[in-house]
């Protein structure tokens, strides 16, 4: 049985949407008071006023992680909001798609700004507010493209990725003596509004190359985030999860006749 996550403070970064929206959905649920972010003023309040009429404590804020102004402020907010920070989500990250061929510096930029600074930005910001916590708890969205496996259009999305992990592990190391533990997560095919747009049989095709025949949903990867920021977590910690459903096993498709 694990602790209760009720009354603790999160923030979780990109939830607009997808994967950061189930998270904090799930935080919330959990009886956690939640601060999601997003670029979008609109779409994060929107998203924030749909999960209060749920009942749940949720606030919105437009920020953006790639800009330390605005990471300020975020912490600021959540200090005012909640008195405090035990968890921080760093879920925010774009994935536009683009050949390496026809990368421009621009893009490549853009998404490391977003993907890879911004987590950076963020737990350092962050850090003042995790020590004054009971426990602090940091946990990445990452990915398996990068870390794991390559996809055709995202080598820069695929760096983004792979680079988390290598800030997630000396950060780890500095901040076990705080008290503070940084791991992630790292999902595989998740169903969300992005993956929604691709045509049926291709979704088909993806599901059929993983060992559990179905693609993975925010609640599947929300509920290893609820794990690693548990109090019964507190021993582990610059450790990545692998969520796909068993997708990276295979060394073919004919593994899985």
């Amino acid at each position: 049985m694990f602790s209760s996550l009720e009354g603790k403070s999160v923030l979780v970064t990109g939830a607009s949407t997808g994967i950061g929206l189930g998270i904090a959905r799930q935080f919330a649920l959990q009886g956690a008071k939640v601060l999601i972010t997003a670029r979008s003023a609109d779409k994060i309040e929107a998203v924030a006023a749909q999960l209060r009429a749920e009942g749940l404590h949720v606030h919105g804020l437009a920020a953006d992680v790639a800009d330390i102004a605005s990471v300020v402020a975020m912490m600021n907010t959540v200090q005012e909001l909640h008195g405090g920070l035990d968890v921080l989500c760093c879920n925010a990250g774009i994935f536009p798609n683009s050949t390496l061929e026809n990368l421009t510096e621009a893009d490549w930029d853009r998404v490391l700004a977003t993907n890879t600074k911004g987590t950076f930005l963020s737990v350092q910001a962050a850090l003042p507010l995790l020590r004054n916590a009971e426990y602090g708890r940091v946990i990445l969205t990452s990915s398996i493209t990068g870390p794991v496996t390559g996809s055709p259009g995202w080598v820069h999305y695929g760096a983004s990725k792979a680079a988390q992990l290598g800030f997630m592990r000396t950060a780890a190391i500095e901040l076990a003596k705080d008290g503070i533990t940084v791991n992630a997560v790292l999902p595989g095919n998740i169903v969300t509004a992005g993956f929604l747009d691709v045509d049926a049989e291709y979704q088909a095709g993806v599901a059929a190359s993983i060992p559990a025949k179905r693609l993975g949903t925010p609640e599947d990867v929300a509920s290893a985030v609820m794990f690693f920021a548990s109090r019964e977590a507190g021993y582990i910690t610059g450790q990545s999860l692998i969520i796909d459903g068993g997708q990276v096993l295979p060394e073919s498709l004919q593994s899985l006749d």
